[in-house]
């Protein structure tokens, strides 16, 4: 089996310590004594270019975003000139919740818009998948409308281990279902919680039912090119979480 090179957090995880600028210099520091070495955003509470900075100054590289799709589509240059100075060519959103088959289409056509005036500067639009992508409108899986309708030269996804399970599909299928496409896998972990509601949780990598040594080989074997490792919430501080996540993955997929 082939091994991971390295591995990022989707700062979200950590986003109660990413407020001001010595907040972001100090989790980027712990990020990358922890073992990680890229992240990605989601939102900069500073200037892009100070943003930048801190992450090239802790040693991380910045390889995606979750940023706003309104100003992508009405600022595009500013926001491609806001990416350059993060460093990085994947410009994301975090997905979008629509209720009908008409607004995901308009949807669609407005993304792939927007990839195409992109690309001519090197930058790839992203989505990133929740559970919602996994339920059926007039008969078909939005997910589907997402992966058929979006440009596949353009555009990539954002694969979300958990919130895949979490919507009924299967996590390898949909690597393979999106081979070439997955810029981002977010290594996400579930758990089942012992008689309470929900009645399934995001908890540590390796601490869930997840089959991660499917997941990783079925990824590296299908071109995804960033493992991102995401925890929406956690028991307690969020550094010792991925501490814990860094550490299984590094004994066992390095």
């Amino acid at each position: 089996m082939q091994r991971l090179e390295k591995i990022g957090v989707q700062l979200y995880t950590i986003r109660d310590f990413m407020k001001t600028e010595e907040d972001i210099k100090v989790s980027f520091e712990k990020l990358k004594k922890l073992g990680y070495d890229e992240v990605q955003t989601a939102g900069c509470a500073v200037p892009y270019d100070v943003f930048g900075r801190l992450a090239r100054e802790a040693g991380l590289t910045i390889v995606g975003t979750h940023d706003n799709f309104d100003r992508m589509c009405e600022e595009t240059e500013l926001m491609m000139d806001n990416h350059d100075l993060l460093g990085t060519k994947i410009m994301g959103i975090g997905g979008c919740f629509k209720t009908t088959v008409e607004e995901y289409t308009a949807f669609i056509d407005r993304a792939n818009e927007l990839a195409s005036k992109i690309r001519a500067r090197g930058f790839t639009f992203t989505y990133h998948n929740h559970s919602h992508e996994f339920r059926r409108l007039n008969g078909k899986l939005i997910m589907d409308m997402l992966l058929e309708g979006m440009d596949p030269v353009n555009t990539g996804f954002v694969l979300d281990t958990y919130w895949v399970q979490h919507g009924g599909g299967d996590v390898r299928e949909w690597i393979e279902k999106c081979k070439g496409r997955v810029d981002i896998l977010h290594l996400k972990d579930m758990a089942k919680c012992d008689g309470n509601e929900p009645p399934q949780f995001i908890t540590e990598i390796g601490n869930g039912n997840l089959y991660w040594e499917g997941i990783i080989e079925t990824a590296i074997n299908t071109g995804v090119k960033h493992f991102v490792v995401e925890q929406d919430t956690c028991p307690g501080d969020p550094f010792e979480s991925l501490k814990k996540s860094s550490e299984y993955l590094h004994t066992n997929f390095f």
